[in-house]
């Protein structure tokens, strides 16, 4: 599975506060989750996003609360995918189980900057900054967790597998 797209880059400790401000909880639509995402310290980010980006971010992105609306106000945005040094493990759950492919890559903030074009491979853990040249090496995710991304999320998952008459549920 390849993903491709444009870098917007953050640093560390990017919690769930930052991604979705709670004030816009009151609404239960994802779409207006997503015209406030990261507004507090990307006001640009909503713009950025709907051509289709990568989050590259540092260490614990998806610290705080343990909020779902996080990874969908993302997703919603249009984020593709978010690459970080390090995740939350509750981000980390949440994004996949909404089906937004997540990736842990140390040393992955030094190697790309802000608007560089990167082409992510998730079956096989590598990351390509086309604008460098550089391939990236990060963790490889298991290939039940890459199903789960393939068929959209945890929910759509278990629709296809119990539809389908599978029995790995």
């Amino acid at each position: 599975m390849k993903i491709s797209g444009k870098t917007v880059k953050y640093g560390d400790n990017i919690n769930t506060d930052v991604i979705i401000p709670s004030k816009y909880l009151t609404s239960l639509n994802p779409s207006d989750w997503a015209k406030h995402a990261m507004e507090g310290i990307d006001p640009d980010f909503p713009r950025k996003a709907r051509e289709g980006v990568i989050i590259v971010a540092g260490r614990n992105f998806g610290c705080g609360s343990s909020r779902e609306q996080a990874p969908q106000a993302l997703k919603y945005a249009g984020v593709k995918c978010v690459i970080a040094e390090s995740f939350a493990r509750i981000f980390f759950r949440n994004a996949i189980n909404i089906g937004l492919p997540v990736m842990e890559a140390p040393g992955i903030t030094v190697k790309v900057n802000e608007g560089d074009m990167l082409s992510v491979y998730l079956d096989e853990g590598r990351i390509v900054n086309e604008s460098s040249g550089e391939s990236i090496f990060a963790s490889r995710l298991p290939d039940f967790i890459l199903e789960i991304i393939r068929d959209g999320g945890l929910i759509e998952h278990l629709i296809k597998v119990i539809g389908g008459g599978r029995s790995e549920v």
